[in-house]
């Protein structure tokens, strides 16, 4: 039997996506490939903005012509988006073809739900009739931390790793922490463990994911903080061939001296950091419930370039926010301009059902959103060529993740300030360092060519 996973959302979805195709793997299934038809297909969702829930239901109702052609197939929907109160009903409302439906704190009951379904649909296929509608597990209360991850044994260069699960943040504009609950934080040991065991598979690099990774391990014993988790990983792993470390996302709010010095000194830990802003105006900041100002924010970036040369910054910003004004806007763009970010993931504000921004006042129009939108991504276009022009000449260390998707004699890989590069390379260097010169620069994506090898192996 074939499975499809349908992913959207953030780096955490994707590690959740992880651990389901792991389920199911357990349960006898296999991956669908392109093209190929499924018997399973479960949509891992989002719900940070409304357009993602759009887009989301658009593409589960696409399934019902082909769920009444073949009735065995088996559609579910989990994650952010039918975590919300209501949402499931909603969706049930839609769809009620669907077999289950679960949320963010159900994902370890996904092979129960599977199998009730199996069950309900062979009593329909025998008998012609039987229980109709989507099985609702949605629960309130979150998973242990504590508990291990299913994993799929390792097929790529990279992986994630949660540290920790949930947010205690509650940004005004954020559903997050209604959907995923509070932070909790992964024992150092389960981590450790994991990372270790990632690399023995010849993982070379791992991403550790938390919604805020920086206030790791307070509601740990023992006083564990992340520059400590960081350390520890970067020990134990490395003799097993990982050879970076990757972090996301960082608060900040919760940005310490300990960690930068982490950056700065530990082997693995990569060059980059992605630290998002949200907003250049100490107004807008405020109402966001963020805890720091534009200065505390400029002052951070200033000490991180200062500690870790050539460190890659990228960043979120949200524009549009309820009673955002034309100068607080000005402010933003005068703050990309300041912080010179590599790349921005730019959003315009999405009213949110059930959190304090979506009650403000002042909302912003649309057409007024959508202008700032583009006003920003026109600058922040010729911030990121600036930026990455400023390595052409310069020799990159690359880790190669595979061919480029448009020429498999092109590889692609990422610096450890995390710039994309593509390199004319053979396919027998996917997972390995390499040093190469960039050559040009375009907005987004470097290019360069292999540094002939010298010595010890220019690629290991």
């Amino acid at each position: 039997m074939r499975y499809r996973i349908i992913t959207y959302g953030c780096q955490m979805n994707e590690r959740d996506s992880d651990a389901l195709a792991a389920m199911l793997e357990d349960l006898g299934y296999r991956p669908a490939a392109a093209g190929e038809p499924e018997d399973l297909v479960v949509f891992n969702t989002c719900c940070v903005r409304e357009n993602a829930e759009r887009k989301i239901m658009g593409r589960v109702l696409e399934y019902r012509l082909e769920k009444e052609r073949r009735p065995e197939l088996l559609v579910g929907v989990g994650g952010c988006f039918p975590q919300q109160p209501g949402a499931a009903e909603r969706i049930a409302g839609q769809a009620p073809w669907l077999d289950f439906i679960f949320g963010t704190h159900n994902s370890s009951r996904v092979p129960v739900l599977v199998a009730t379904a199996r069950m309900r649909a062979g009593l329909r296929a025998e008998t012609g009739s039987g229980p109709y509608g989507p099985v609702i597990e949605i629960d309130d209360s979150p998973d242990d931390a504590a508990v291990d991850q299913p994993r799929l044994a390792a097929r790529r260069v990279e992986a994630l790793v949660n540290v920790s699960f949930g947010c205690d943040n509650y940004c005004s504009y954020c559903i997050v922490p209604y959907v995923r609950g509070r932070e909790r934080s992964r024992p150092v040991q389960a981590v450790v463990d994991e990372v270790v065991g990632l690399a023995r598979q010849g993982v070379r690099e791992v991403t550790l994911l938390g919604q805020n990774v920086n206030s790791y391990g307070r509601d740990l014993a023992g006083g564990a903080d992340f520059p400590g988790l960081l350390a520890a990983v970067d020990m134990a792993a490395s003799p097993f061939g990982l050879v970076r470390i990757r972090f996301v996302t960082s608060h900040p709010r919760d940005l310490s001296h300990r960690l930068i010095e982490a950056m700065a000194t530990l082997p693995a830990v990569c060059e980059h950091i992605h630290l998002p802003v949200q907003a250049g105006s100490d107004r807008v900041l405020k109402a966001m419930n963020r805890g720091y100002t534009r200065g505390h924010y400029l002052a951070l970036v200033e000490r991180l370039r200062r500690a870790v040369p050539g460190v890659g910054l990228t960043t979120d910003i949200i524009v549009g926010f309820p009673g955002e004004t034309e100068e607080d806007f000005e402010q933003t763009l005068e703050l990309v301009r300041l912080a010179c970010f590599d790349s921005a993931f730019t959003f315009a504000y999405s009213r949110r059902r059930g959190t304090p921004a979506a009650e403000m006042a002042e909302q912003v129009p649309l057409p007024v959103r959508r202008e700032r939108l583009a006003r920003l991504n026109r600058l922040q276009e010729e911030v990121s060529r600036e930026s990455l022009a400023r390595l052409v000449d310069t020799g990159q260390e690359v880790l190669f993740l595979g061919p480029s998707e448009k020429d498999p004699n092109v590889m692609a890989g990422r610096t450890r300030a995390f710039h994309y590069v593509l390199t004319p390379a053979p396919a027998e260097l996917r997972g390995r360092l390499a040093m190469v010169r960039i050559r040009a620069a375009r907005t987004w994506t470097l290019s360069g060519e292999l540094v002939p090898a010298t010595g010890e192996g220019a690629s290991r």
